[in-house]
């Protein structure tokens, strides 16, 4: 689905911000956001999500040119960047908002999603099978202002330096040629 800018997908993979850090950094995706989605609540706080009573999921909602960058190469890099067979929990994250989720907009998006989790559990990169929710998307709500951009933001923030940090480094080891010219 076309967004007038580009598609747009919106995953859920722990916290948001290691997922805005990783996807900010590819070639061909225009924006990222930070927020929520998959829940009962309109317009969540980040503590309403926080208390695992809203039933949403801290996603980023990415916005890209799939002239540059496809859904299936940023599924890819998804699935690196996060263990999708750890159910509702991302390392010390722990909470139904940390679940690795995939919300699509079209069948092709959903077929995509759907193939490269058979593609993960095939591999056998993972010791278990991904857990991955593939849901179709039915709203999005933005978190606030601070957390957009969070890592850009707030480098030094110990979050910032032990848990995004590293998967900021894998990407950029992994991903080289994906990434945007700095």
């Amino acid at each position: 689905m076309s967004s007038g800018k580009g598609e747009v997908v919106t995953l859920g993979g722990g916290c948001y911000w290691c997922l805005d850090a990783v996807f900010t950094d590819i070639k061909g995706v225009e924006q990222v956001l930070s927020g929520f989605s998959g829940g009962m609540a309109a317009n969540p706080t980040y503590e309403d999500v926080c208390t695992g009573s809203t039933g949403h999921a801290e996603v980023v909602q990415v916005t890209f040119d799939p002239a540059v960058v496809s859904l299936r190469e940023l599924l890819h890099v998804f699935f690196t960047l996060h263990d999708p067979t750890t159910k509702d929990r991302q390392g010390n994250d722990v909470g139904t908002q940390y679940r690795s989720i995939v919300f699509y907009r079209d069948g092709a998006q959903k077929e995509a999603a759907e193939d490269a989790i058979r593609e993960i559990d095939e591999s056998g990169v993972w010791d278990a099978k991904a857990v991955t929710e593939v849901k179709p998307f039915e709203a999005f709500y933005q978190a606030e202002d601070y957390h957009q951009d969070y890592y850009r933001k707030n480098p030094l923030q110990p979050y910032c330096l032990f848990v995004i940090r590293p998967k900021v480094s894998k990407l950029r080891k992994k991903y080289l040629e994906m990434l945007k010219a700095s």
